[in-house]
């Protein structure tokens, strides 16, 4: 028997929620979570953030939405916004075509959809994995899967903490 790590108790809680979901039995516990409308940060400044993020360990995940967008609803609220609460996800919105002021990687102001121009990303949602200097240390996810979500993302998280020697 392999001994149960926090990190690996949460991904398999995440696991079995989604596999519940499926099966409609979980509707009562995630319906609310959805009609909440869960929330991340909105970046205000990424130089500040991928610092804060690398200070814990790990990547800053960055998540370009698109309002209004029902696979953005769906990667926020049950996935990136209760990882960011329950587990400190270092996580951060970018919103497609916002005018919303942050500071690019290189500290410059900057529009989040300047941003999203910048990284040529084409499609919500797109999460994206920073590391060092700003660099993608695991490949993007781009869309949604309503079966294989958790398993992309959790690899994906996998491959960044790797990259950080983590």
């Amino acid at each position: 028997m392999t001994k149960s790590t926090p990190a690996s108790a949460d991904k398999m809680r995440r696991k079995a929620l989604a596999a519940l979901a499926t099966l409609g039995l979980g509707v009562g516990w995630i319906g609310p979570a959805r009609a909440a409308k869960a929330q991340l940060p909105l970046s205000q400044s990424l130089p500040d953030e991928l610092a804060r993020a690398l200070r814990q360990g790990q990547p800053l995940v960055v998540m370009v939405s698109l309002h209004p967008c029902p696979w953005c609803d769906e990667v926020r609220g049950n996935y990136l916004a209760p990882m960011h609460a329950r587990e400190g996800l270092a996580v951060v919105q970018v919103d497609m075509r916002g005018t919303q002021v942050t500071r690019n990687l290189q500290g410059q102001p900057s529009t989040h959809d300047a941003l999203v121009r910048a990284w040529q990303v084409k499609a919500a949602p797109t999460v994206l994995f920073l590391g060092p200097g700003g660099q993608e240390v695991a490949d993007r996810l781009v869309g949604g899967s309503p079966d294989f979500y958790s398993a992309y993302l959790d690899g994906r998280l996998e491959r960044a903490r790797q990259a950080l020697g983590k």
